[in-house]
């Protein structure tokens, strides 16, 4: 999957390079293992070590200290799900995680269960992009082939609960999950408000 994306940052050189961006989108499989290893490292392990485990229920069932290690059992046996983007030369920078309800839980888990929305099939948790690459469409890259994976698995209902932006400077901390303002480009609606500037956002995906 390639395509040419318009620019998440601001300022006329950022929209020049977004411009020119191509992108190439593959499911993180153990055949792209190595290449998400490769960024992950590259981001001295994602927020601290974290290495995308956080939202797995696995983090949390498994005996398994290193994060490395446990992402790598999950990737290797199907557990894990992303949509993977790699860039002209090959590298990867960024990705967007996505998976059933039993495979990955969602932020503020206290608040969405207090009235819990119709049941998805799917969930969309993390949306991460190579520092020196952010504001040049890989996010969006990621997302659109998340949800291209997600159709091809046979769609249903995909949430995520995402950071509204609108009206004030977000900190980059917080935007793990990207923004609404971003989902709602993709068609996804908000349903309830979560945490402060935290929605949960929806919508169906049609079967390839």
């Amino acid at each position: 999957m390639r395509d040419r994306l318009p620019s998440a940052g601001h300022g006329s050189a950022s929209l020049q390079e977004a411009a020119q961006a191509t992108y190439t989108v593959r499911p993180l499989d153990a055949s792209t293992w190595a290449a998400f290893a490769e960024l992950v490292e590259r981001n001295n392990g994602i927020y601290g070590g974290c290495w995308c485990v956080a939202f797995h229920t696995a983090c949390y069932e498994r005996e398994i200290s290193d994060n490395r290690q446990l992402k790598e059992q999950l990737v290797r046996s199907g557990e894990a799900h992303a949509a993977l983007v790699f860039d002209d030369d090959g590298l990867a920078q960024g990705w967007c995680q996505y998976g059933s309800p039993d495979e990955i839980m969602l932020r503020h888990r206290r608040e969405y269960h207090k009235d819990p929305p119709p049941p998805a099939r799917w969930r969309i948790t993390c949306i991460f992009v190579d520092k020196r690459h952010r504001g040049q469409g890989v996010a969006r890259a990621g997302l659109e082939g998340a949800l291209a994976q997600i159709a091809a698995a046979g769609g249903g209902l995909v949430e995520a609960i995402s950071e509204t932006t609108v009206g004030r400077q977000a900190q980059g901390r917080f935007l793990f999950s990207a923004t609404v303002e971003l989902f709602e480009q993709y068609g996804f609606a908000r349903g309830r408000q979560v945490g402060k500037h935290a929605w949960i956002v929806s919508r169906p995906v049609e079967p390839a």
